[in-house]
């Protein structure tokens, strides 16, 4: 199965995802500028790295291809902590695997907590954490 597929720079939007320089990102803003006699329209794209938080910046044409991530997100049961990284079990396929917390979700991060997870191109990070009840 492929890592990503391809979509159109004009069909992006805030919320969306993209990959920059082979890092699955988050669209946060757009800005389109004019065509011009030489051309066609530009865009600007900004977005955040999904695993690492870093703004990154694309300038394509309205009318080129991006590569867009594959992503797939699942539960799974938080086993153990160990500083920055904690040890995860998937709760459909029984998978352990690690993960890195992140700095927002760190006081929330408890051992037998359920948490969601979110998978792109090898790589995995806790995107939510579930309280009791939810």
């Amino acid at each position: 199965m492929s890592e990503f597929n391809f979509g159109s720079a004009k069909d992006l939007k805030p919320g969306r995802y993209v990959i920059i320089d082979d890092i699955p990102c988050r669209v946060v803003s757009m800005d389109t500028s004019k065509p011009g006699k030489h051309g066609a329209a530009k865009m600007r794209i900004v977005a955040i790295g999904i695993f690492d938080g870093q703004k990154k910046n694309l300038l394509t044409s309205s009318d080129g291809d991006v590569h867009i991530p594959v992503i797939n997100k699942f539960n799974a049961q938080v086993i153990s902590l160990s500083g920055d990284t904690v040890q995860l079990m998937n709760k459909d396929t029984f998978e352990m695997f690690e993960a890195y917390v992140p700095e927002d979700l760190k006081a929330d991060v408890i051992e037998g907590r359920d948490v969601e997870v979110m998978e792109s191109m090898g790589r995995k990070a806790i995107v939510r954490v579930f309280k009791a009840g939810d």
